[in-house]
């Protein structure tokens, strides 16, 4: 059985009272999940809490899925929704110099980054954070949980040609940005075959 297949059962498990049904779905998309909210709000705190919130519409509205795209992709949906919602949350909130919250400039002044971020982590994370919302998370969801473009303009409710552009758009800006890619082709190292 398929993984989309086993999550068709256990959506339909979940929909008719099974809580144990809902508790292993949301166990088996939970990682893939926090990393979607990771990527998009930048930091583990407010990724923390966009999964939460996440999965709490994902309870509350499993018996409104409806089937028309796989149960992954519809989570997605409800996860890039809670980071936005958390981006915008953010905004509202004071930022205090020494604010642990963003870990991307924390590693950036120096200080020291999440214990479980990597140094390639963290200079993607710091990348990412400098996109706007809407190239985020279509960049997220191609390069991050490899969603093809049609499932992307589902999730992100947007037409295939927008996830095209966002995501060429994006990719173009995370270029400069990323350390060892040079900005110019005279600039990088040739190497013999």
């Amino acid at each position: 059985m398929t993984p989309a297949a086993d999550d068709r059962v256990l959506v339909d498990a979940a929909r008719g009272g099974d809580r144990d049904a809902l508790e292993q779905l949301l166990r088996r998309h939970y990682d893939t999940i926090h990393a979607v909210c990771r990527r998009i709000t930048g930091n583990q705190a407010d990724a923390d809490d966009a999964a939460q919130d996440a999965m709490i519409a994902i309870v509350r509205a499993i018996g409104r899925f409806d089937d028309r795209a796989r149960f992954s992709t519809w989570a997605y949906r409800v996860a890039v929704n809670a980071s936005l919602d958390e981006l915008r949350r953010r905004r509202r909130r004071p930022f205090l110099p020494g604010d642990l919250r963003d870990d991307a400039h924390t590693a950036a002044a120096g200080g020291a980054p999440a214990p479980e971020s990597a140094a390639a982590r963290v200079d993607v994370d710091a990348a990412l954070a400098h996109l706007a919302p809407e190239f985020r998370a279509a960049v997220v969801l191609r390069d991050l949980c490899q969603l093809d473009y049609a499932e992307i303009a589902d999730v992100l409710e947007v037409p295939i040609g927008t996830v095209r552009s966002r995501i060429a758009r994006g990719r173009a800006a995370l270029v400069p940005l990323l350390s060892g890619n040079p900005p110019t082709p005279a600039d990088r190292p040739i190497t013999s075959p």
